[in-house]
């Protein structure tokens, strides 16, 4: 890995971690702003604790101005290109990763791409070079998540080299090591889940070794599989309850343990564990491709994974913006009387089954159309946005709400997800009464009040009710993609059809046909590769696509 760019942003965001956290992230020694300051106890907590939330989700060395930072920025590029949202800011060209090729009108109108470039495989290629900078859209998953891999690396060396305090000393040990491989799991997850190759990477911030070996992407959710089972393993090594509670009660901030998140039992972190595990496979198989095999796998892991009642990872606004702001953390979702910097898909509203309350709690229907720049692209007028808070309808979920701490941002896996990927395991091996009955379980979770689908529905009615329920129930978490690419609705010579488009002159089409073509598996950044190029016998750094 680059010392020179992952590893300096690593030191420079520690060491706005420690100095700028204030009040609700506990970073105690701000007159020693280094990981070599946390060789006691409360410095390892301070390390673990800030290091992760500001280095993997809060700052980054370069930027365009990418709205929401990682969330809302790198998350959000997830989502454009899901077709859950919609923009015509050109930052990082964010109004271009997420410009189908081409929509064809209920007319035969045909629509294309109006960028000069065309296609949004051209554009990351062109783009793909360390002088953008921040202008890469490629870099800024990548760069924090090395940013999180690394910071994990050095809480796990220096937790092995403090000496904690009491009988259950080796307990809270444990702890601090299922904490940083559980962070350490979930970045290898993503950079698997969204570039073609990348890096194991085990050195810490005080290394200056390089490491151009890169691997394929298969071989990086390997290495997130295994840092999820070495979190288990430090879990399996807890003894003392008491001990263990006390101490990610203070890793997790105080101002995230409300809600849906909070100190969880190691059971209930093991189940947290399954549900990741379980997505890795998922997401990174294309739907025809999948086996029994593997579906049996899936339900194995969901079978034992987050349950309606467990704590989840969360993020959560509040008065300091410690790593999500008040004002920039719903950035990724669509709200207000007018539509904001991101636009609610169409695509996305078409999606519900008329009567479904978390529509009519979260979906404005705006007084005019959205209609926008045409040079920006082809497909994000919209009616619609989301209601700043919700309509208030008790029991139904809320998508955004700027208030502070207001907006609970479920970061890694959740209960809907791992409901939804037994439901499709189970129809797709031919349980599909209960396989119907888990998608019933997430509507009632949400507080959809839709009549329950019931029993005797064909494999692909019930697959059906599934798609559109991973996209309504799953979105706005970063899935929306992985999704498209599996389902096999994004290559250039693959379409959506049946969609509802608003034409740049307001006309409404409601059997359009979208030919997305965007790249499956995004280069990896050049950002990288100019300071660290690929050692003799690395995977391939470049699709082939």
């Amino acid at each position: 890995m680059s010392y020179k760019i992952i590893m300096t942003g690593i030191l420079g965001a520690s060491m706005l971690c420690f100095a700028s956290c204030k009040k609700d992230l506990d970073i105690s020694n701000t007159n020693q702003p280094t990981p070599s300051s946390a060789q006691n106890e409360d410095g390892v907590v301070s390390l673990a604790q800030g290091s992760i939330y500001r280095n993997g989700f809060y700052n980054l060395k370069y930027s365009d101005g990418v709205y929401g930072r990682f969330w809302a920025g790198a998350t959000g590029f997830h989502e454009l290109m899901g077709d859950i949202i919609g923009a015509e800011a050109a930052n990082a060209y964010m109004n271009q990763i997420g410009c189908p090729n081409k929509v064809t009108l209920d007319n035969g109108t045909v629509v294309l791409n109006p960028s000069a470039i065309n296609t949004q495989y051209a554009l990351l290629r062109a783009v793909n070079v360390n002088a953008q900078q921040g202008g890469n859209p490629t870099f800024y998953e990548w760069a924090y998540m090395y940013n999180m891999i690394t910071a994990a690396n050095s809480i796990i060396e220096i937790a092995n080299n403090t000496t904690f305090s009491g009988s259950g000393a080796a307990s809270k040990k444990s702890t601090v090591l299922a904490w940083a491989y559980w962070w350490k799991g979930y970045a290898y997850a993503r950079v698997g889940s969204i570039y073609y190759a990348g890096l194991i990477q085990n050195q810490t911030t005080t290394s200056a070794s390089t490491n151009g070996s890169y691997v394929t992407k298969e071989a990086i959710i390997a290495e997130s599989n295994a840092n999820f089972d070495k979190c288990a393993t430090a879990l399996a090594a807890v003894t003392s309850p008491t001990d263990y509670a006390t101490m990610l009660g203070k890793l997790l901030p105080s101002f995230l343990q409300k809600g849906k998140g909070g100190v969880f039992t190691t059971a209930m972190w093991q189940r947290n564990i399954n549900t990741m595990k379980a997505r890795n496979l998922l997401v990174n198989s294309t739907r025809s491709a999948m086996t029994a095999t593997q579906w049996n796998s899936i339900l194995t892991l969901v079978n034992a994974g987050i349950t309606s009642s467990d704590f989840i990872f969360t993020g959560r606004t509040d008065v300091n913006g410690d790593f999500l702001g008040t004002t920039i953390a719903d950035k990724i979702q669509s709200l207000g009387a007018a539509t904001g910097t991101y636009k609610l898909s169409e695509r996305w509203v078409q999606e519900f089954t008329a009567g479904d309350k978390r529509r009519d709690n979260n979906v404005r229907t705006l007084s005019s159309v959205g209609i926008f720049n045409t040079d920006r692209g082809n497909a994000f007028n919209t009616r619609y946005s989301l209601i700043n808070g919700g309509g208030g309808m008790a029991g139904v979920i809320t998508w955004a709400n700027t208030a502070s701490g207001g907006n609970e941002i479920t970061l890694c896996g959740t209960y809907e997800e791992n409901e939804l990927m037994k439901a499709e395991a189970m129809i797709m091996t031919g349980n599909i009464d209960a396989g119907t009955q888990s998608i019933n379980n997430v509507r009632n979770y949400q507080g959809a009040g839709l009549t329950p689908l019931g029993s005797g529905m064909t494999q692909a009615a019930a697959y059906e009710e599934l798609r559109k329920e991973r996209r309504i129930a799953l979105a706005f978490k970063g899935l929306s993609f992985y999704d498209a690419r599996r389902w096999e609705i994004i290559a250039p010579d693959k379409s959506r059809t049946g969609c509802t488009v608003i034409a740049a002159n307001g006309t409404l089409n409601t059997n359009a046909t979208l030919v997305y073509g965007y790249l499956d598996y995004w280069d990896v950044p050049d950002n990288e590769l100019a300071y660290n190029p690929p050692a003799a016998g690395s995977a391939p750094v470049k699709n082939p696509k």
